[in-house]
């Protein structure tokens, strides 16, 4: 039974250009998951299960419900980014939602972003959301149209107003590249200030294998529990960061610039 679902081994790279240079790159393993197939892959994979314990799991709590203010969390996650389409007049009907992402590992998740990828009934590109969370599990919502296609790479620079990193303006800009996974995984985030000046540089590629029990025990075993080891990395380089004096946003800061925020962290 040929499976659309798939693995990227993939590496992470930030480069920060101003006020000081600071880089990192590390190994990283994403899932590309058709929403259709779900339950099959459930079914047919020893260590996928659905909204259950297992070693990688697929849960709907952990990508955006809607309505904001009072969501549903009885939907699965293509009831809801279907939801999240119709109000941008996008109708999937019988086309495919492929998901990028990181599963549960061991009953721990934690994506700093998820990319969805809409196709019509044709497997012809409709349009594409990013799904960007941070520390405090917030989510934000950023959509590309048709009109943001271009040779199967959506581009579009939007306001961020969003609280990422505690050493970004959340008044910057995200230039968005996103190519449309194939063999090869090729996806970019610039940051811009407002003045038009690119100083964050971001790119994720990689190399598409197969869904199998095979593989998921491999890259389970090479990069043990990753989400965690994702959120490790995150609090080690703020750290850095925090030690070369980079200008810091405490999180209460600057509320009015948070806008369009899904899961608001409470802070009571």
């Amino acid at each position: 039974m040929k499976l659309n679902s798939s693995i990227y081994s993939a590496k992470v790279m930030h480069h920060r250009l101003t006020p000081k240079k600071h880089s990192f790159w590390y190994d990283v393993y994403l899932f590309y998951i058709d929403l259709d197939e779900i339950e099959k892959l459930d079914k047919k994979l020893r260590w996928f299960s659905y909204n259950r314990f297992n070693l990688f799991n697929f849960r709907d709590k952990d990508h955006v419900q809607f309505p904001k203010e009072n969501p549903d969390q009885t939907k699965t996650v293509k009831q809801q980014i279907t939801t999240y389409l119709k109000s941008h007049n996008v109708e999937i009907g019988n086309g495919k939602i492929k998901l990028l992402t990181n599963l549960s590992v061991l009953g721990y998740n934690f994506n700093p972003v998820s990319f969805y990828f809409c196709f019509d009934e044709n497997e012809n590109p409709l349009c594409a959301v990013s799904e960007i969370s941070n520390t405090y599990h917030e989510m934000k919502m950023f959509f590309f149209g048709k009109e943001d296609l271009e040779n199967n790479v959506f581009k579009q620079k939007a306001e961020k107003l969003f609280y990422v990193s505690p050493f970004i303006d959340l008044d910057t800009f995200f230039d968005f590249k996103l190519t449309i996974p194939t063999q090869k995984l090729d996806i970019k985030i610039d940051d811009y200030d407002k003045e038009g000046n690119r100083f964050f540089i971001s790119t994720l590629n990689g190399d598409r294998k197969p869904l199998t029990n095979k593989n998921m025990l491999r890259y389970f075993f090479s990069i043990p529990l990753i989400p965690l080891q994702v959120m490790g990395l995150i609090h080690w380089q703020a750290f850095k960061l925090w030690i070369k004096k980079i200008k810091y946003h405490p999180k209460a800061a600057n509320q009015d610039l948070q806008k369009d925020v899904y899961k608001p962290y409470k802070t009571n």
